[in-house]
């Protein structure tokens, strides 16, 4: 992309020698660096199909004005941002868009997040995603919104969508929409790489060091989630004494930092609730009322279906089921958690705790039928069976 300017211009290319490589590979060996002969190849089929397109503004261009520039000259010399995917992911969250279509768009494109699963993070089917991301490219072009790599002012107007990406990039990999395994560890590492890269970059950014603590402290127990047989451990049974604690500690200084220097945003909010989970030596000495009051502020700053879902849990934890169940109710009434698997499992979970075990059954297959992830699928069945068995 930074050498052609042109998004299907580079994905054509970069298809194009994966083509090549297929054919040449298996007759001539692999080379000793695939790596570069893949990006070499790319480059040159790149800069040869600008060169015989004439027409690229039908395309679906992002592209930088033909004239030379500069200053655009200047920050590829000495770019604010050293990281080429970070770079990326703050160039293809522009402000021009709307914010679910820069998250949307740069999760497809920069990260390769499949439609499907950007779909899942978002609550939507998979069509509709779809046709987002159409209309995001169809705005580019028509906008004519060029591909340049913000300015270092411009840099926290766009840091919000960006750690948004990175969210739901380690979101993916930890718990997979899809698949065998519970966990896609090259998604979390991925994604714990590029929020430090963005906290190093921009160190007075209080929830750029909110979201590296959330991350921290869902990878310093990312080793217990399951057990030998990939089966999913619930937190509960989950070995605390195999938890990363460096990393909790080096999270909770990040937290407590990023809470004394102003109000706390979403991200730091979510860490510290973790944090709680993370320092608590048992499950039973957890500190729920403290985590009710975080999820309270939470749902202040940030109102949206899934903070309250998760609150709810927290009230079963401190006020009993009985309490938590209205709410769950409520928010399945509402609507705009269907088709989320997290809501008829939270509520079967509940209905379980207070003996209505036919209809914990049927709301665990209820969540069973929403999830595509072999690991969640095999428990939810299990927790099904069970309830079958004490109703």
């Amino acid at each position: 992309m930074r050498v052609v300017r042109d998004i299907d211009v580079a994905e054509e290319a970069v298809q194009d020698a994966y083509v090549q490589a297929l054919r040449r590979w298996e007759r001539d060996g692999i080379p000793d660096r695939p790596g570069a002969w893949l990006t070499t190849v790319a480059r040159r089929t790149g800069l040869n199909l600008v060169q015989r397109r004439r027409t690229l503004e039908t395309k679906l261009p992002l592209l930088l004005d033909r004239r030379p520039d500069p200053d655009a000259v200047a920050l590829e010399e000495a770019p604010v941002i050293g990281d080429d995917r970070l770079r990326l992911v703050f160039t293809c969250c522009h402000p021009a868009l709307a914010p679910e279509a820069q998250v949307a768009l740069t999760l497809r494109l920069v990260c390769g997040v499949p439609t499907a699963d950007i779909a899942r993070g978002f609550l939507v089917a998979e069509p509709t995603m779809a046709a987002r991301l159409t209309r995001a490219k169809k705005k580019i072009a028509t906008a004519r919104i060029p591909y340049a790599v913000p300015t270092a002012a411009e840099l926290p107007k766009r840091l919000d969508a960006v750690l948004t990406v990175i969210h739901l990039l380690y979101a993916t990999g930890h718990t997979a929409p899809s698949g065998a395994d519970l966990v896609r560890h090259e998604l979390c590492d991925r994604a714990l790489d590029l929020a430090v890269l963005v906290r190093r970059l921009l160190p007075d950014e209080r929830e750029a060091a909110g979201l590296h603590a959330l991350l921290l402290v869902h990878h310093a127990r990312r080793a217990t989630r399951v057990d030998g047989t990939g089966k999913l451990l619930r937190l509960e049974e989950q070995d605390r004494t195999r938890w990363d604690r460096e990393l909790i500690a080096e999270a909770d200084g990040l937290i407590v930092g990023a809470l004394r220097a102003g109000p706390p945003g979403r991200f730091s909010l979510q860490a510290a609730i973790a944090a709680v989970h993370a320092q608590a030596p048992s499950y039973a000495a957890t500190d729920w009322p403290q985590i009710v009051a975080l999820y309270d502020e939470l749902l202040r700053v940030w109102p949206t279906p899934v903070v309250a879902l998760n609150r709810a849990v927290a009230v079963a934890e401190v006020d009993g089921p009985e309490a938590a169940l209205p709410l769950v109710e409520a928010l399945e009434q509402e609507g705009r958690l269907d088709g989320y698997r997290y809501l008829p499992a939270t509520k079967a979970d509940l209905l379980h705790r207070l003996g209505r075990h036919a209809e914990a059954a049927d709301a665990y297959r209820a969540a069973l039928r929403l999830t595509d992830n072999a690991a969640e699928q095999d428990f939810l069945a299990e927790r099904a069976t069970a309830a079958d068995a004490s109703a």
